[in-house]
């Protein structure tokens, strides 16, 4: 008997222990089969959330506005159920209500299901919006995303594209540039043909301020020209060798002409012609000039008596002096021209926004020895000149072309700096500008004076007052 009861006992408490470990198993089982479920919802809700138009279920991430509590129980099918209750949590006046909003559960085929009321729902803003689960706005186009310091790597800013970039699409992690042709809009979501800059004929004010200005000069010119064809036999005009004063008329007079060739959209024949052309018509002028100066120093000393110097006064030297010093300068052009001439480019680099069509001098050798040659032959003329101001007042050009050579080589020594540190159509600019200047300083430094004596002060321009003064 005492054997049976042991033997009962024995198998009683095998029986509980038995009971116990298939609870524990049973309980490890419900474990491992919620974690898994609770990844594979885990797995579902980011799917979910992904979709376009998902915002109410990206919102279920914001802690303060919903608690999902989690249910698990075994169903009638020996199956492990699990559900996810939705709370809305509001607080009103420090005090919190709790409200049930929906529901995400699964059935015996592991088919998820989510149901939510979302007019029980109430958000934490001043329109009851539903409020988007990110920590950074969208970059509109224009725009490119930068990553920021926050902990969370969707956290960005939005920097706006860098000068010659655009982005056309929402965040853009990258700008593009624009084509060399092209420019970025205003917005900086498109490319456009950048606009074209030369001193235009038509649409350009400085272009026409130089139009009117080149031809009132040459109106002048042309007019004093007139002036000393119809007084070519006064005193006046014949005083330093008429023939000079007429080719220094008409150089200046075709300088002024030769600011039409800078003017305009540059093409290979203007390229070709304007600096040529500028440089020979002003080698001319100065060598006129010259040559003017060195026939008033020679017909001083030939007054006296018995003078060597009175078989180079006439035509032929002055003339022999004008081509010398401008066949020097036909020879630098032809070599520029030769060796390496201008010819018209598309300069996209000096300004980002816009294209400059310009005159590529090809050499830069060429160009600034045209203008020290013409340089070299002012200076001479001024030092000359300058020492020869002080003759009787029969020959005292002298004085003015002193005048007229200073301003000549101020002008053109202030050019080159200036020429030099500009752009674009303001390069040209500041080069039409110093002829303009420098050829009105040699025609009213030269010939208002005489201009002057011929109409207001006729009773100078006689042989007897010219004799008068000599005899004095």
């Amino acid at each position: 008997m005492d054997l049976d009861k042991q033997l009962k006992l024995t198998l009683h408490t095998a029986h509980l222990k038995a009971l116990t470990l298939k609870r524990e198993e049973l309980k490890t089982l419900l474990d491992l089969e919620t974690k898994r479920k609770f990844q594979r919802f885990a797995q579902t809700m980011y799917e979910w959330e992904n979709k376009p138009g998902r915002q109410m279920t990206r919102s279920l991430k914001m802690g303060w506005y919903f608690k999902i509590i989690l249910h698990k129980e075994i169903s009638k099918y020996k199956e492990l159920v699990i559900q996810f209750t939705i709370q809305n949590h509001v607080v009103v006046n420090r005090t919190l209500f709790t409200r049930t909003v929906g529901n995400f559960l699964t059935d015996r085929f592991e088919v998820w299901q989510i149901a939510i009321n979302s007019t029980r729902i109430t958000w934490k803003n001043k329109n009851n919006q539903v409020p988007k689960s990110q920590c950074s706005e969208s970059c509109l186009p224009g725009y490119r995303k930068v990553p920021g310091f926050s902990i969370q790597y969707c956290c960005h800013s939005c920097v706006l594209c860098a000068y010659g970039e655009i982005s056309n699409i929402t965040d853009s992690e990258n700008c593009m540039k624009c084509p060399d042709h092209e420019w970025p809009y205003e917005n900086k979501t498109r490319c456009i043909p950048k606009q074209s800059e030369f001193l235009s004929f038509n649409d350009d004010t400085l272009s026409f301020v130089f139009i009117v200005l080149s031809l009132l000069c040459f109106g002048k010119t042309l007019l004093v020209l007139v002036i000393f064809i119809l007084h070519q036999d006064t005193p006046v005009v014949k005083a330093n060798n008429k023939s000079l004063s007429f080719v220094l008329l008409v150089s200046i007079m075709l300088g002024f002409l030769c600011v039409f060739l800078f003017l305009g959209r540059p093409v290979d024949v203007t390229c070709l012609l304007r600096q040529i052309s500028f440089g020979i018509l002003f080698t001319l002028a100065v060598s006129s000039v010259l040559a003017k100066t060195i026939m008033v120093c020679i017909a001083f000393k030939a007054t006296k008596p018995n003078s060597m110097w009175r078989k180079w006064i006439g035509v032929k030297l002055p003339i022999c002096i004008v081509l010398a010093c401008s066949s020097v300068q036909v020879v630098i052009c032809v070599s520029w021209l030769t060796i390496s001439p201008p010819f018209p480019e598309l300069n996209r680099h000096s300004y980002q926004e816009k294209i400059i069509i310009q005159c590529n001098e090809g050499s830069v050798i060429g160009f600034y020895s045209v203008l020290g040659y013409m340089g070299i032959l002012a200076a001479v003329s001024f030092i000359i000149a300058f020492f020869v101001r002080t003759l009787p007042d029969n020959f005292n050009e002298a004085k003015y072309i002193t005048f007229s050579m200073l301003v000549f080589c101020s002008v053109w020594i202030a050019m080159i700096p200036a020429y030099m540190s500009t752009k674009g159509k303001y390069t040209v600019a500041v080069e039409i500008f110093a002829i303009l200047i420098s050829n009105s300083g040699l025609l009213y430094c030269i010939f208002l004076a005489k201009c002057f004596t011929i109409f207001c002060r006729p009773e100078l321009n006689t042989k007897a007052y010219l004799h008068s003064k000599r005899n004095l």
